[in-house]
């Protein structure tokens, strides 16, 4: 992992980001309808996230693109403190490296400067590695969720104070 990099996306980056994200739904069994995978979005990334107070990040390892993040504000919430972290998914060979820890500072960092006040997910119940990070950075769980993301069978909802 000496040769990491975690950048702006870039629309180069488009396919292989889709690719990379798909990649690990199916293989986290992550049902393909009312989640990240059927969002139109997936395949235009850097298109999306072009947009005020949003950004979305890639990690790249030696050329290849090995996984992403991105920050933007929270669909169907009135109050604009309120921004999500979507689409955080990495290949199984960055995993348990230290790299989701970087990624989701580096998108904290970046909600912050937006001037966001509270961070907003949701994941899958089993996605345990995942919600042992979001706990270690200081997201805590919801009872229900918030916003209207569209992701109705993500299952885990957490938000955090920034």
């Amino acid at each position: 992992m000496n040769n990491i990099k975690i950048r702006a996306i870039q629309p180069k980056d488009n396919k292989a980001i889709a690719s990379v994200i798909r990649e690990v739904l199916i293989e986290m069994g992550v049902p393909k309808v009312g989640t990240a995978y059927e969002d139109t979005s997936l395949d235009s990334m850097y298109e999306t996230y072009n947009c005020s107070r949003m950004e979305y990040y890639v990690v790249e390892e030696e050329g290849k693109i090995i996984g992403g993040a991105g920050i933007a504000p929270l669909e169907g919430e009135i109050a604009e403190d309120i921004c999500e972290l979507q689409k955080m998914y990495f290949l199984q060979q960055a995993r348990g490296k230290g790299v989701g820890y970087m990624m989701i500072h580096k998108c904290l960092d970046y909600a912050k400067e937006q001037e966001y006040e509270k961070c907003y997910l949701e994941t899958m119940p089993y996605m345990e590695s995942a919600r042992k990070l979001y706990k270690k950075v200081g997201f805590i769980p919801l009872e229900k969720p918030i916003g209207d993301t569209g992701h109705y069978n993500c299952q885990a909802w957490m938000i955090k104070d920034l």
